[in-house]
């Protein structure tokens, strides 16, 4: 039996409010970290969360957290939280969804006039996507010590911006030292971002844990020249090596399978004119397993593959690897939460490890943590064609919900 029940449909009109903020023809949303579109989505969110009655604050890195009041000033805030920025073609639900949801948390509450034992905090984290800045989870990363902010200032995106320059140029630099917000638990709501769910047919996926990720750079170098009057011969094709390191990244996944994946996901060319053989090849590689282990045996495939595969070819290569997150099992309290706030609501469940990469995964290493997935569409995410549906956001938010108050429950008692 619900005690508090949210509203479906004020959270769905949120969440189509909020993707006019950066909103593409497609349908989907390209509101990339720390850009003017970025501020003003901010800006809504410390609009509507004052408007809740709640008190903001932004850290040095960008990050926001909303506090709301509870009863008991001497329990730590339990947090929900996620990410506003996107891909550059993002989707609907990425992120904003677990906000959105956190906010529709708060609104219930102030609608009903229920106050819980702690104080609850509504957190927008920076630059999760990783897409404009590498790596990932930036700003959580920051919060919970696995980066310092000279780190994170002196990330550059492809044009030469650096975060910092680019979070100042927002006014969305705080002045609380990261990782100075506490609190005692958090919850994230997220978007499956695979097929798992809607394959089984289960509303909620109780998340246990998030897979072991490392992200690689490797720039291939060879030389410039007319592709019409160099022989074949004596080429030094520097995209020909790269093809060859995407089809090696591919084989070493598969060599890891099931459980692995393995992606070149970015590519740039250079000089990239049609009648010049290519001279230079930048590319990125990410390896994904939730066993740590598994993924070192990967990246000495990628080593071998990165000494060989260049030297055969008369090729240079330099790569390094720029992002090294292990893999993490969630808080065994919060899980229980849960899959109480499932139960209550009715909705069938699954356990499951997370298959992408969360603020979650940082947190956890701070707070006790744990995250709730909804089904989305044919498990396609990072598209403009990311679907997730009217009850399936409002199951989320409900379970959501449920479990925030199972779990002051339990703390309070």
């Amino acid at each position: 039996m619900q005690n508090l029940s949210i509203d479906p449909q004020r959270l769905w009109d949120s969440l189509m409010e909020t993707a006019k903020v950066g909103g593409t023809p497609k349908g989907g949303i390209c509101r990339l970290t720390l850009t003017d579109l970025d501020r003003r989505i901010r800006d809504w969110f410390v609009a509507t969360v004052e408007g809740l009655g709640c008190t903001v604050t932004v850290d040095e890195v960008g990050n926001m957290f909303a506090l709301r009041p509870g009863r008991r000033a001497d329990l730590p805030p339990i947090a929900i939280g996620s990410h506003l920025d996107t891909q550059p073609t993002g989707g609907k639900f990425d992120g904003i969804l677990g906000v959105l949801g956190g906010l529709e948390v708060l609104r219930t509450m102030k609608d009903m006039g229920y106050e819980t034992n702690a104080p609850l905090m509504l957190v927008n984290w920076t630059n999760e996507e990783g897409s404009r800045f590498a790596p990932a989870m930036l700003g959580s990363g920051v919060y919970a010590g696995v980066f310092d902010r000279a780190y994170a200032d002196a990330r550059d995106d492809r044009q030469g911006v650096t975060f910092g320059a680019a979070l100042d140029a927002i006014g969305y630099r705080g002045t609380a030292k990261a990782g100075s917000v506490t609190f005692g638990a958090m919850f994230e709501l997220h978007i499956e971002q695979g097929p798992i769910l809607e394959a089984e047919s289960q509303t909620i996926g109780v998340v246990t844990g998030v897979q072991g990720m490392r992200w690689y750079e490797a720039t291939v170098t060879g030389r410039d020249a007319h592709t019409g009057s160099t022989p074949m011969t004596l080429r030094r094709n520097a995209l020909v090596g790269a093809a060859r390191l995407v089809e090696a990244v591919d084989r070493i996944a598969h060599d890891h399978a099931p459980a692995a994946v393995g992606t070149v996901g970015l590519m740039e060319v250079r000089p990239n004119s049609r009648n010049v053989i290519p001279g230079e090849v930048f590319l990125t590689v990410d390896f994904r397993h939730p066993d740590d282990a598994v993924l070192d045996r990967m990246e000495v495939a990628l080593a071998e593959a990165m000494r060989t595969i260049p030297a055969a070819l008369g090729l240079g290569v330099e790569w390094k690897k720029v992002w090294d997150s292990p893999a993490v099992r969630f808080d065994p309290d919060c899980i229980a939460a849960v899959r109480s706030g499932a139960a209550k609501a009715g909705f069938p469940m699954r356990d499951m490890v997370s298959g992408a990469g969360h603020d979650a995964a940082y947190v956890a290493r701070v707070a006790p943590t744990t995250m709730i997935f909804v089904p989305c569409a044919g498990g396609l995410s990072h598209n403009e064609a990311e679907s997730t549906s009217f009850d399936e956001c409002a199951a989320g938010a409900q379970v959501l919900l449920n479990a925030i108050l199972d779990y002051d429950a339990r703390i309070a008692g």
